[in-house]
Protein backbone atom coordinates (compact mmCIF):
# COMPACT_ATOMS: atom_id res chain seq x y z
CA UNK A 1 0.00 0.00 0.00
CA UNK A 2 1.43 3.45 -0.92
CA UNK A 3 2.68 5.78 1.80
CA UNK A 4 -0.03 8.22 2.91
CA UNK A 5 1.02 11.73 1.96
CA UNK A 6 -0.39 14.29 4.40
CA UNK A 7 0.12 18.04 4.16
CA UNK A 8 0.58 19.46 7.65
CA UNK A 9 0.93 23.01 8.98
CA UNK A 10 3.64 23.72 6.40
CA UNK A 11 3.40 21.16 3.62
CA UNK A 12 4.59 17.55 3.44
CA UNK A 13 7.99 16.56 4.85
CA UNK A 14 9.71 13.20 5.10
CA UNK A 15 13.12 11.52 5.24
CA UNK A 16 14.72 11.08 1.83
CA UNK A 17 14.98 7.49 0.54
CA UNK A 18 12.53 6.44 3.27
CA UNK A 19 9.23 8.18 2.49
CA UNK A 20 10.51 11.10 0.42
CA UNK A 21 11.21 8.93 -2.63
CA UNK A 22 11.00 9.61 -6.36
CA UNK A 23 7.80 7.57 -6.51
CA UNK A 24 6.15 9.49 -3.68
CA UNK A 25 7.28 12.85 -5.07
CA UNK A 26 5.64 11.89 -8.38
CA UNK A 27 2.44 11.07 -6.48
CA UNK A 28 2.48 14.35 -4.53
CA UNK A 29 3.22 16.54 -7.55
CA UNK A 30 0.65 14.68 -9.65
CA UNK A 31 -1.94 15.39 -6.96
CA UNK A 32 -1.04 19.09 -7.02
CA UNK A 33 -1.10 19.15 -10.83
CA UNK A 34 -4.51 17.48 -10.94
CA UNK A 35 -5.84 19.98 -8.39
CA UNK A 36 -4.48 23.00 -10.31
CA UNK A 37 -5.85 21.63 -13.62
CA UNK A 38 -9.26 21.18 -11.99
CA UNK A 39 -9.25 24.83 -10.96
CA UNK A 40 -7.85 26.16 -14.25
CA UNK A 41 -8.11 23.67 -17.13
CA UNK A 42 -6.07 25.78 -19.56
CA UNK A 43 -3.29 28.38 -19.28
CA UNK A 44 -2.16 27.61 -15.73
CA UNK A 45 1.37 28.59 -14.62
CA UNK A 46 3.07 27.14 -11.54
CA UNK A 47 6.39 28.28 -10.06
CA UNK A 48 8.70 25.37 -9.21
CA UNK A 49 11.42 26.27 -6.68
CA UNK A 50 13.65 24.74 -4.04
CA UNK A 51 16.12 25.31 -1.25
CA UNK A 52 19.75 24.07 -1.68
CA UNK A 53 19.11 20.54 -0.37
CA UNK A 54 20.39 17.35 -1.96
CA UNK A 55 18.67 16.42 -5.27
CA UNK A 56 16.67 19.66 -5.34
CA UNK A 57 17.44 20.20 -9.04
CA UNK A 58 16.30 16.64 -9.83
CA UNK A 59 13.01 17.04 -7.98
CA UNK A 60 12.32 20.34 -9.77
CA UNK A 61 12.97 18.73 -13.16
CA UNK A 62 10.63 15.86 -12.26
CA UNK A 63 7.91 18.28 -11.15
CA UNK A 64 8.31 20.24 -14.38
CA UNK A 65 7.71 17.13 -16.49
CA UNK A 66 4.59 16.22 -14.50
CA UNK A 67 3.15 19.72 -14.78
CA UNK A 68 3.76 19.80 -18.53
CA UNK A 69 1.98 16.45 -18.85
CA UNK A 70 -1.04 18.10 -17.21
CA UNK A 71 -0.93 21.11 -19.55
CA UNK A 72 0.54 23.43 -16.90
CA UNK A 73 3.48 25.74 -17.64
CA UNK A 74 6.29 25.40 -15.07
CA UNK A 75 8.25 28.53 -14.12
CA UNK A 76 11.55 27.08 -12.92
CA UNK A 77 13.50 28.83 -10.17
CA UNK A 78 17.01 28.10 -8.86
CA UNK A 79 17.54 27.87 -5.08
CA UNK A 80 15.59 30.79 -3.60
CA UNK A 81 14.06 31.84 -0.27
CA UNK A 82 10.48 30.79 0.37
CA UNK A 83 9.34 34.44 0.81
CA UNK A 84 10.95 35.34 -2.55
CA UNK A 85 9.02 32.51 -4.20
CA UNK A 86 5.84 33.66 -2.46
CA UNK A 87 6.35 37.21 -3.73
CA UNK A 88 7.05 35.92 -7.24
CA UNK A 89 3.67 34.15 -7.31
CA UNK A 90 1.86 37.48 -7.09
CA UNK A 91 4.32 39.37 -9.32
CA UNK A 92 3.97 36.77 -12.09
CA UNK A 93 0.22 36.25 -11.52
CA UNK A 94 1.05 32.54 -11.23
CA UNK A 95 -1.49 29.96 -10.15
CA UNK A 96 0.66 28.79 -7.27
CA UNK A 97 4.10 27.44 -6.39
CA UNK A 98 5.62 24.05 -5.64
CA UNK A 99 8.62 24.55 -3.37
CA UNK A 100 10.93 21.65 -2.56
CA UNK A 101 12.14 22.42 0.94
CA UNK A 102 12.20 20.93 4.42
CA UNK A 103 12.78 24.37 5.91
CA UNK A 104 14.65 24.02 9.24
CA UNK A 105 14.56 20.20 9.34
CA UNK A 106 17.82 18.18 9.27
CA UNK A 107 19.57 17.47 5.95
CA UNK A 108 18.15 13.97 5.58
CA UNK A 109 14.68 15.49 5.16
CA UNK A 110 13.05 17.08 2.17
CA UNK A 111 9.56 18.34 1.62
CA UNK A 112 7.03 20.08 -0.60
CA UNK A 113 5.31 23.33 0.22
CA UNK A 114 2.41 24.33 -2.00
CA UNK A 115 1.38 27.97 -2.22
CA UNK A 116 -1.85 29.12 -3.83
CA UNK A 117 -2.25 31.95 -6.34
CA UNK A 118 -2.09 34.59 -3.58
CA UNK A 119 1.40 33.43 -2.52
CA UNK A 120 0.06 32.08 0.77
CA UNK A 121 0.55 28.58 2.20
CA UNK A 122 -2.32 26.35 1.04
CA UNK A 123 -5.21 26.24 3.50
CA UNK A 124 -6.59 22.91 4.81
CA UNK A 125 -9.44 22.88 2.29
CA UNK A 126 -6.88 23.03 -0.53
CA UNK A 127 -4.48 20.44 0.89
CA UNK A 128 -7.41 18.09 1.51
CA UNK A 129 -8.35 18.41 -2.16
CA UNK A 130 -4.73 17.69 -3.13
CA UNK A 131 -4.66 14.62 -0.89
CA UNK A 132 -7.87 13.42 -2.58
CA UNK A 133 -6.27 13.95 -5.99
CA UNK A 134 -3.23 11.91 -4.87
CA UNK A 135 -5.61 9.09 -3.97
CA UNK A 136 -7.28 9.40 -7.38
CA UNK A 137 -3.88 9.26 -9.05
CA UNK A 138 -3.02 6.14 -7.03
CA UNK A 139 -6.27 4.58 -8.26
CA UNK A 140 -5.11 4.96 -11.85
CA UNK A 141 -6.55 8.30 -12.84
CA UNK A 142 -4.98 9.63 -16.05
CA UNK A 143 -3.47 13.07 -16.51
CA UNK A 144 -5.95 15.54 -17.95
CA UNK A 145 -3.55 17.15 -20.41
CA UNK A 146 -4.40 19.85 -22.89
CA UNK A 147 -4.04 19.46 -26.63
CA UNK A 148 -0.64 21.20 -26.59
CA UNK A 149 2.23 20.75 -24.19
CA UNK A 150 3.57 23.99 -22.70
CA UNK A 151 7.28 24.74 -22.56
CA UNK A 152 8.98 25.20 -19.18
CA UNK A 153 10.25 28.72 -18.53
CA UNK A 154 12.98 30.10 -16.28
CA UNK A 155 12.28 32.68 -13.58
CA UNK A 156 14.57 34.67 -11.29
CA UNK A 157 12.62 36.02 -8.28
CA UNK A 158 15.61 37.79 -6.72
CA UNK A 159 15.32 41.25 -8.29
CA UNK A 160 11.64 41.94 -7.60
CA UNK A 161 11.86 40.54 -4.07
CA UNK A 162 14.89 42.64 -3.13
CA UNK A 163 13.19 45.68 -4.66
CA UNK A 164 10.22 45.06 -2.39
CA UNK A 165 12.47 44.84 0.67
CA UNK A 166 14.03 48.20 -0.26
CA UNK A 167 10.54 49.69 -0.13
CA UNK A 168 9.79 48.22 3.30
CA UNK A 169 13.08 48.61 5.17
CA UNK A 170 14.72 52.00 5.82
CA UNK A 171 18.25 51.06 4.75
CA UNK A 172 19.42 54.67 4.99
CA UNK A 173 18.77 54.69 8.76
CA UNK A 174 20.90 51.55 9.13
CA UNK A 175 23.73 53.12 7.14
CA UNK A 176 23.59 56.46 8.96
CA UNK A 177 23.73 54.72 12.33
CA UNK A 178 26.98 53.02 11.33
CA UNK A 179 25.49 49.64 12.23
CA UNK A 180 27.74 46.60 11.84
CA UNK A 181 25.89 43.40 11.00
CA UNK A 182 26.77 39.72 10.69
CA UNK A 183 24.53 37.35 8.71
CA UNK A 184 24.31 33.54 8.90
CA UNK A 185 22.16 31.88 6.20
CA UNK A 186 23.01 28.39 7.47
CA UNK A 187 24.15 27.33 3.98
CA UNK A 188 20.56 27.83 2.88
CA UNK A 189 18.48 29.70 0.34
CA UNK A 190 19.05 33.07 2.06
CA UNK A 191 22.68 33.18 0.88
CA UNK A 192 23.43 36.56 -0.67
CA UNK A 193 20.07 38.18 0.03
CA UNK A 194 20.04 40.47 3.14
CA UNK A 195 23.83 40.84 3.17
CA UNK A 196 23.96 42.00 -0.45
CA UNK A 197 21.11 44.44 0.19
CA UNK A 198 22.88 45.90 3.24
CA UNK A 199 26.25 46.03 1.47
CA UNK A 200 24.70 47.82 -1.51
CA UNK A 201 23.29 50.41 0.94
CA UNK A 202 26.75 51.05 2.40
CA UNK A 203 26.31 49.03 5.59
CA UNK A 204 29.26 47.09 7.01
CA UNK A 205 28.17 43.44 6.91
CA UNK A 206 29.95 40.09 7.16
CA UNK A 207 28.57 36.61 6.50
CA UNK A 208 29.28 33.09 7.72
CA UNK A 209 28.14 29.80 6.12
CA UNK A 210 27.25 31.67 2.93
CA UNK A 211 27.79 28.85 0.44
CA UNK A 212 25.95 25.68 -0.51
CA UNK A 213 26.36 22.64 1.72
CA UNK A 214 23.64 20.02 1.28
CA UNK A 215 24.51 18.64 4.74
CA UNK A 216 24.11 22.06 6.41
CA UNK A 217 27.27 21.60 8.45
CA UNK A 218 26.03 18.23 9.68
CA UNK A 219 22.98 19.50 11.59
CA UNK A 220 19.60 21.07 11.05
CA UNK A 221 19.73 24.49 9.31
CA UNK A 222 17.89 26.03 12.23
CA UNK A 223 18.82 29.50 13.53
CA UNK A 224 18.47 28.51 17.17
CA UNK A 225 20.60 29.56 20.15
CA UNK A 226 22.84 26.46 20.35
CA UNK A 227 23.75 26.60 16.64
CA UNK A 228 24.74 30.26 16.43
CA UNK A 229 28.24 30.17 17.93
CA UNK A 230 29.98 30.80 14.57
CA UNK A 231 27.76 33.86 14.14
CA UNK A 232 28.71 35.07 17.62
CA UNK A 233 32.41 34.52 16.91
CA UNK A 234 32.21 36.65 13.77
CA UNK A 235 30.26 39.29 15.66
CA UNK A 236 33.08 39.56 18.19
CA UNK A 237 35.66 39.90 15.41
CA UNK A 238 33.66 42.65 13.74
CA UNK A 239 32.47 44.29 16.96
CA UNK A 240 29.00 43.94 15.43
CA UNK A 241 25.85 45.50 16.82
CA UNK A 242 23.54 42.68 15.74
CA UNK A 243 23.59 39.20 14.23
CA UNK A 244 20.80 37.95 11.96
CA UNK A 245 20.25 34.42 10.72
CA UNK A 246 17.82 32.46 8.54
CA UNK A 247 16.99 28.78 8.22
CA UNK A 248 17.28 26.46 5.20
CA UNK A 249 14.60 28.20 3.11
CA UNK A 250 14.92 31.60 4.84
CA UNK A 251 11.37 31.72 6.14
CA UNK A 252 12.47 31.57 9.80
CA UNK A 253 14.78 33.94 11.64
CA UNK A 254 17.27 33.98 14.49
CA UNK A 255 18.49 37.21 16.12
CA UNK A 256 21.56 37.74 18.33
CA UNK A 257 22.03 40.92 20.35
CA UNK A 258 25.23 42.96 20.58
CA UNK A 259 26.48 41.04 23.65
CA UNK A 260 25.89 37.63 22.04
CA UNK A 261 22.51 36.98 23.68
CA UNK A 262 20.06 35.04 21.53
CA UNK A 263 16.65 36.73 21.45
CA UNK A 264 13.84 34.25 21.30
CA UNK A 265 11.30 34.83 18.50
CA UNK A 266 8.52 35.63 20.98
CA UNK A 267 10.37 38.78 22.00
CA UNK A 268 11.39 39.75 18.47
CA UNK A 269 7.77 39.65 17.28
CA UNK A 270 6.68 41.79 20.24
CA UNK A 271 9.49 44.31 19.77
CA UNK A 272 8.81 44.66 16.05
CA UNK A 273 5.09 45.03 16.69
CA UNK A 274 5.74 47.92 19.07
CA UNK A 275 8.31 49.41 16.66
CA UNK A 276 6.06 49.27 13.59
CA UNK A 277 3.20 50.93 15.46
CA UNK A 278 5.61 53.64 16.57
CA UNK A 279 7.31 54.27 13.21
CA UNK A 280 4.64 53.40 10.61
CA UNK A 281 1.60 54.50 12.56
CA UNK A 282 -0.27 51.32 11.66
CA UNK A 283 -3.00 50.31 14.09
CA UNK A 284 -5.22 47.91 12.15
CA UNK A 285 -4.49 44.84 14.31
CA UNK A 286 -1.96 42.21 15.33
CA UNK A 287 -1.95 38.46 14.74
CA UNK A 288 -0.34 35.67 16.78
CA UNK A 289 -0.73 31.96 17.19
CA UNK A 290 -2.28 30.62 20.39
CA UNK A 291 1.16 29.38 21.50
CA UNK A 292 2.88 32.77 21.13
CA UNK A 293 3.65 35.12 24.04
CA UNK A 294 0.90 37.14 25.69
CA UNK A 295 3.32 40.07 25.70
CA UNK A 296 1.70 40.76 22.34
CA UNK A 297 -1.74 40.74 23.98
CA UNK A 298 -0.53 43.31 26.51
CA UNK A 299 0.94 45.51 23.77
CA UNK A 300 -2.26 45.29 21.75
CA UNK A 301 -4.20 46.50 24.79
CA UNK A 302 -1.64 49.24 25.43
CA UNK A 303 -1.83 50.52 21.85
CA UNK A 304 -5.63 49.97 21.61
CA UNK A 305 -5.18 47.60 18.68
CA UNK A 306 -7.37 44.56 17.86
CA UNK A 307 -5.81 41.19 18.64
CA UNK A 308 -6.31 38.08 16.47
CA UNK A 309 -5.27 34.74 18.02
CA UNK A 310 -5.03 31.87 15.53
CA UNK A 311 -4.31 28.13 15.53
CA UNK A 312 -0.66 27.19 14.97
CA UNK A 313 0.29 27.36 11.29
CA UNK A 314 1.33 30.48 9.41
CA UNK A 315 -1.38 30.00 6.81
CA UNK A 316 -3.81 31.46 9.36
CA UNK A 317 -1.61 34.53 9.89
CA UNK A 318 -1.32 34.79 6.10
CA UNK A 319 -5.09 35.08 5.78
CA UNK A 320 -5.06 38.07 8.16
CA UNK A 321 -2.32 39.73 6.12
CA UNK A 322 -4.24 39.18 2.88
CA UNK A 323 -7.28 40.84 4.47
CA UNK A 324 -5.11 43.76 5.74
CA UNK A 325 -6.27 43.12 9.29
CA UNK A 326 -2.86 43.23 11.00
CA UNK A 327 0.29 45.32 11.37
CA UNK A 328 2.34 42.18 11.97
CA UNK A 329 1.66 38.52 12.51
CA UNK A 330 3.97 35.99 14.08
CA UNK A 331 4.52 32.61 15.66
CA UNK A 332 6.84 31.64 18.49
CA UNK A 333 8.51 29.18 16.09
CA UNK A 334 10.28 32.13 14.37
CA UNK A 335 7.88 33.07 11.62
CA UNK A 336 6.58 36.56 10.89
CA UNK A 337 5.40 38.86 8.16
CA UNK A 338 3.93 42.35 8.10
CA UNK A 339 1.22 44.44 6.53
CA UNK A 340 1.22 44.76 2.72
CA UNK A 341 3.87 42.07 2.36
CA UNK A 342 3.79 38.36 1.53
CA UNK A 343 1.26 36.19 3.42
CA UNK A 344 4.14 33.86 4.23
CA UNK A 345 6.92 33.73 6.82
CA UNK A 346 9.86 35.97 5.90
CA UNK A 347 13.04 35.48 7.92
CA UNK A 348 15.02 37.89 5.75
CA UNK A 349 12.57 40.72 6.36
CA UNK A 350 12.58 39.96 10.11
CA UNK A 351 16.37 40.32 10.30
CA UNK A 352 16.42 43.54 8.28
CA UNK A 353 13.64 45.12 10.34
CA UNK A 354 15.58 44.26 13.51
CA UNK A 355 18.60 46.05 12.04
CA UNK A 356 16.45 49.09 11.32
CA UNK A 357 14.95 49.01 14.83
CA UNK A 358 18.35 48.83 16.54
CA UNK A 359 19.69 51.59 14.29
CA UNK A 360 16.79 54.01 14.75
CA UNK A 361 16.43 53.49 18.50
CA UNK A 362 20.21 53.42 19.00
CA UNK A 363 19.79 50.75 21.68
CA UNK A 364 20.65 47.05 21.87
CA UNK A 365 17.69 44.69 21.94
CA UNK A 366 18.11 44.00 25.67
CA UNK A 367 17.48 47.63 26.57
CA UNK A 368 14.50 47.78 24.23
CA UNK A 369 12.95 44.69 25.84
CA UNK A 370 13.54 46.13 29.32
CA UNK A 371 11.64 49.24 28.23
CA UNK A 372 8.83 47.08 26.90
CA UNK A 373 8.54 45.28 30.24
CA UNK A 374 8.35 48.63 32.03
CA UNK A 375 5.58 49.66 29.65
CA UNK A 376 3.31 46.61 29.88
CA UNK A 377 4.78 44.15 32.40
CA UNK A 378 7.21 41.23 32.19
CA UNK A 379 6.58 37.99 30.29
CA UNK A 380 8.77 34.89 30.32
CA UNK A 381 7.75 32.20 27.81
CA UNK A 382 9.08 28.66 27.33
CA UNK A 383 8.50 25.77 24.92
CA UNK A 384 9.25 22.12 25.73
CA UNK A 385 8.64 18.80 23.96
CA UNK A 386 7.87 15.56 25.80
CA UNK A 387 7.83 12.10 24.21
CA UNK A 388 4.94 9.89 25.24
CA UNK A 389 4.54 6.14 25.44
CA UNK A 390 1.35 4.83 23.79
CA UNK A 391 -0.19 4.30 27.22
CA UNK A 392 0.65 7.81 28.45
CA UNK A 393 -0.51 9.36 25.17
CA UNK A 394 -3.88 7.57 25.33
CA UNK A 395 -4.45 8.72 28.92
CA UNK A 396 -3.25 12.26 28.25
CA UNK A 397 -5.41 12.62 25.13
CA UNK A 398 -8.41 12.01 27.37
CA UNK A 399 -7.23 14.67 29.82
CA UNK A 400 -7.18 17.27 27.03
CA UNK A 401 -10.98 17.19 27.04
CA UNK A 402 -11.11 18.26 30.70
CA UNK A 403 -11.78 21.78 31.99
CA UNK A 404 -9.49 22.14 35.04
CA UNK A 405 -10.57 24.73 37.60
CA UNK A 406 -7.07 25.32 38.91
CA UNK A 407 -3.51 24.77 37.77
CA UNK A 408 -0.22 25.13 39.68
CA UNK A 409 -2.13 26.55 42.65
CA UNK A 410 -3.84 29.22 40.57
CA UNK A 411 -7.43 29.60 39.45
CA UNK A 412 -8.00 28.88 35.75
CA UNK A 413 -10.03 31.81 34.49
CA UNK A 414 -10.34 30.69 30.85
CA UNK A 415 -9.97 27.48 28.83
CA UNK A 416 -9.04 28.06 25.17
CA UNK A 417 -9.32 25.33 22.54
CA UNK A 418 -8.22 27.26 19.45
CA UNK A 419 -5.46 24.68 18.98
CA UNK A 420 -4.92 22.04 21.65
CA UNK A 421 -5.66 23.01 25.25
CA UNK A 422 -4.66 26.39 26.70
CA UNK A 423 -5.29 27.22 30.36
CA UNK A 424 -5.20 30.90 31.31
CA UNK A 425 -4.67 31.51 35.03
CA UNK A 426 -5.91 34.49 37.02
CA UNK A 427 -2.37 35.89 37.50
CA UNK A 428 -1.70 36.05 33.74
CA UNK A 429 0.38 32.87 33.56
CA UNK A 430 -0.70 30.13 31.15
CA UNK A 431 0.06 26.71 29.73
CA UNK A 432 -0.79 25.30 26.31
CA UNK A 433 -0.64 21.63 25.28
CA UNK A 434 -0.53 20.54 21.62
CA UNK A 435 -0.15 16.93 20.51
CA UNK A 436 2.03 16.40 17.45
CA UNK A 437 0.24 14.91 14.47
CA UNK A 438 3.33 13.11 13.19
CA UNK A 439 5.12 11.72 16.26
CA UNK A 440 4.32 10.66 19.88
CA UNK A 441 5.18 14.08 21.27
CA UNK A 442 3.28 16.72 23.20
CA UNK A 443 4.44 20.31 22.79
CA UNK A 444 4.07 22.32 25.98
CA UNK A 445 4.13 26.11 26.03
CA UNK A 446 4.23 27.97 29.34
CA UNK A 447 4.50 31.63 30.30
CA UNK A 448 4.69 33.55 33.57
CA UNK A 449 5.59 36.98 34.92
CA UNK A 450 8.96 35.95 36.39
CA UNK A 451 11.65 33.34 35.84
CA UNK A 452 10.82 31.71 39.18
CA UNK A 453 7.10 31.48 38.37
CA UNK A 454 7.95 30.12 34.92
CA UNK A 455 9.95 27.30 36.51
CA UNK A 456 6.97 26.46 38.73
CA UNK A 457 4.58 26.50 35.75
CA UNK A 458 6.91 24.33 33.69
CA UNK A 459 7.23 21.75 36.47
CA UNK A 460 3.45 21.68 36.98
CA UNK A 461 2.87 21.38 33.25
CA UNK A 462 5.12 18.33 33.04
CA UNK A 463 3.57 16.75 36.13
CA UNK A 464 0.07 17.18 34.64
CA UNK A 465 1.10 15.11 31.61
CA UNK A 466 2.50 12.15 33.50
CA UNK A 467 0.48 12.04 36.73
Amino acid sequence: MPTQIKFGTSGWRAIMAEDFTFANVRRAVSGIARYVASQKPTGAHIIVGRDPRFLGETFCAMASEILVAHGITPLLVAAAPTPAISYAVTCECADGAINFTASHNPPEYNGIKFSTSDGAPALPEVTQRIEAEIAAFDAGGAAKAGSTKPQPQSLDPRGPYLARLREIVDLSIIRKAGLRVVFDPFWGAGCGYPDSLLREAGVEVAAVHDYRDVLFGGHAPEPDDHLLNDLRSQMRKNNAHIGIATDGDADRFGIVDQDGTFFQPNYIIALLFDYLVETRGWKNGVGKSVATTNLINALAEHHHIPLHETPVGFKYIGELIKQDKIVIGGEESAGLSIRQHVPEKDGILAGLLCCEMVARRNQPLKHQLDALFVKVGSFYPMRENFRLTPEVKAKFTGKLALNPRDFCGRKVKEVVRTDGLKLLCDDGSWVCYRLSGTEPVVRVYTEAGSVQELERMSAAAKQWIFE
